[in-house]
């Protein structure tokens, strides 16, 4: 790593070499996470396994994803981002692979649920939110747009890929090439991935010269940082308020769309390459959306920020069961509308955080807010399998959806709101 610094440090700062393999670590998670929505219908059709049954291991996958978020901070604080992440990636490829076996619900509950879902919650946004406080003291909601960006777009611009090689070649196959995605980026990590700006002799980009060193690494145990962080936040409103709306931003995007979409295609009497391409395309314009929400939060109130995300998403959701009416401009207006805002409330919920919590706490506070997030995801991506199951129809499932985020809009401007002065009473 030092021969890599010493490459690129004459020109560029380390750290933005960094962003690039984070990025690719997530754009590969992103990959694994994207498969189980390609393997519904085929999983469905070889082996009778009902919808709801899939969604079961789905959400399972889902649940866990989120979970692991402040345990994978508080083990990088304490054991290193590199070691933490080339275990989790081994895992991931391992259980990639060994389920090209499976032939029983219960595997892919086993395989797809806990070991996918578990090692994918550790290249996820807790580690985008460790890189970019410990690398950046500028341009930090930029670096957390790009990053945040690479993990949702990731997810849905593999899917046209995913789906034609399972509506040519089988849903074993598709298992085979994720597994080598994940494996690639393995030496990646080892070779060029550093802990601190300090191992490569440089300060957190744009930070000056004489500010006091960033802490080193703790030897508290991982487990006590997490309960620890999350004692002391559980007892202030703001992590509550923070907590729950991304339990909202969670059901209403890889919970629900993310999951179903593709299915929901279906109903309608399109083919799963088209509904993939379908994700992909929000996936383009959500690289646009989340980093341009990025840019913003260094520069606006993140609270109005997320107000307007949530409220436009809800609207969208509302609007997404006409789109299916509409001959030409139906979908593809949803795709735009909604893909602009499918994950851009992370980057002002970031930088919400750090700003009650602090820089070392923010990471792990975060982790715990990103299980409420996939905590919402899992309620969603089994709840609308389940109604879906019963009614025959997504349509109730869009409507709860986007009602639920127009409650988020108005949770979010209560996050973080200085305290009023009291009025002087009159004489």
């Amino acid at each position: 790593m030092n021969w890599a610094a010493k490459l690129i440090g004459r020109r560029f700062h380390y750290g933005w070499l960094t962003v690039a393999v984070v990025f690719l670590v997530l754009l590969a998670a992103a990959g694994t996470r994207a498969t189980p929505s390609v393997m519904m219908v085929p999983l469905e059709h070889q082996f009778g396994w009902s919808r709801a049954t899939i969604s079961l291991a789905i959400s399972v996958n889902i649940a866990l994803y989120g979970l692991m978020g402040p345990f994978a901070a508080a083990a990088m604080q304490r054991f290193g981002v590199r070691p933490t992440l080339l275990i989790a990636l081994g895992t991931m490829a391992a259980g990639v692979a060994l389920s090209s076996l499976m032939t029983h619900p219960w595997q892919m509950i086993l395989i797809w649920g806990v070991m996918v879902g578990g090692s994918t919650g550790v290249a996820a946004l807790s580690l985008s939110a460790t890189v970019v406080t410990r690398w950046f003291t500028t341009h930090r909601g930029l670096v957390m747009g790009i990053l945040t960006a690479s993990s949702a777009t990731g997810q849905l611009v593999f899917l046209p890929m995913l789906a034609a090689i399972v509506e040519h070649y089988g849903w074993r196959q598709v298992v085979w090439v994720v597994a080598a995605a994940a494996a690639i980026v393995l030496p990646l990590v080892a070779f060029l991935l550093p802990e601190r700006p300090s191992d490569v002799k440089l300060r957190p980009y744009g930070e000056p010269h004489d500010a006091p060193a960033a802490a080193t690494a703790t030897r508290q145990n991982p487990l006590a940082i997490a309960f620890g962080t999350l004692a002391m936040a559980s007892k202030t409103r703001d992590f509550w308020l923070l907590f729950f709306s991304f339990f909202i931003c969670g059901a209403s995007t890889n919970g629900y769309v993310g999951t179903h979409l593709i299915a929901m295609c279906g109903d309608y009497g399109m083919s799963e390459v088209q509904g993939a391409s379908l994700l992909a395309a929000m996936g383009i314009f959500d690289l646009f959306g989340t980093t341009l929400s990025g840019w913003l939060s260094d520069r606006f109130n993140s609270r109005v920020l997320l107000f307007w995300y949530y409220g436009l998403r809800g609207l969208s959701l509302m609007y997404l069961p006409h789109a299916f009416g509409i001959d030409f401009f139906g979908l593809p207006l949803f795709a735009v509308f909604y893909g602009l805002d499918w994950i851009a409330t992370v980057p002002p919920t970031v930088r919400l955080a750090t700003d009650v919590y602090g820089k070392e706490a923010a990471p792990v506070v975060f982790g715990w807010v990103v299980a409420g997030h996939q905590l919402g995801a899992a309620f969603a991506a089994l709840g609308a399998g389940m109604l879906r199951a019963s009614l025959g129809t997504y349509t109730v499932a869009s409507m709860i959806s986007g009602g639920l985020c127009l409650v988020a809009a108005v949770i979010v401007l209560r996050i973080n709101r200085p305290a009023k002065a009291p009025q002087p009473q009159a004489v």
